[in-house]
């Protein structure tokens, strides 16, 4: 499609009364198209889930989309995967999250956030009201940005699930209102299933934990399964 065809898109998007769902993953947009994208978003008020995953959208055209977000009463799922979003594509979206109202699932995974982008969408979490899942497993998050995250969760009622694609870092802090906890594909060891372990014993929310493909051995694994003998959730 490109940034050109976007244009024509974003102009019927603005008048259309019935579209409730557009997938336009691996379209080639870029900033430009998301520009004309996000003009519609701010008029549109049908539309509950825009993908566009698999595109070419850096940090300006996350800015684009994050300002419609401000604006937009309708989009409930925004699915930005494979993009070129970094830390301050992050920070845009964190500022659009404390006055959205709508948003309920938020994905940014795949892209290049780091710690300061996990921070600015840590602070954003503390104040949204509808937010309950953020997937950013797979971009540069580490252990300083695992701490920002968490000390936000400890403040935040709202948030269900978190998909993070880092190390673990005192999750005991913060999974206390989640229901499922991604970490798959991490460099998680026995030392961060002991975390886990431990958090798991005063856990009474998780239903879900994914650990596959991290390098948990016979010591990590016999931590989670003594934790699992106390841990009281069904």
């Amino acid at each position: 499609m490109g940034d050109a065809r976007a244009q024509y898109l974003g102009d019927a998007l603005q008048h259309n009364t019935t579209l409730n769902t557009l997938n336009m993953w691996k379209n080639e947009i870029g900033d430009v198209g998301a520009q004309y994208l996000s003009g519609a978003l701010q008029r549109n008020t049908t539309l509950n889930t825009l993908n566009i995953r698999n595109n070419e959208i850096g940090d300006v055209g996350a800015q684009h989309l994050a300002d419609a977000l401000q604006h937009n009463i309708s989009l409930t799922t925004l699915n930005l995967q494979y993009n070129q979003i970094g830390d301050v594509g992050a920070q845009h979206f964190a500022n659009a999250l404390q006055h959205n109202t709508t948003l309920i699932t938020l994905d940014l995974s795949h892209n290049k956030i780091a710690d300061v982008g996990a921070q600015s969408l840590g602070s954003a979490f503390q104040h949204s009201t509808t937010l309950t899942t953020l997937n950013i497993w797979c971009n540069q998050i580490g252990d300083v940005g695992a701490q920002h995250l968490a000390d936000a969760l400890q403040r935040n009622t709202v948030t269900l699930i978190l998909c993070l694609s880092i190390p673990c870092l005192q999750l005991h802090f913060f999974i206390q209102t989640l229901t499922t906890l991604c970490l798959s594909n991490n460099h998680i060891g026995d030392v961060g299933a002991q975390h886990l372990a431990d958090a798991l014993q005063y856990n009474t929310s998780l239903t879900t934990l994914n650990l596959q493909y991290n390098q948990i051995g016979d010591d990590g694994a016999q931590r989670l399964a003594d934790a699992l003998q106390h841990n009281t959730v069904e």
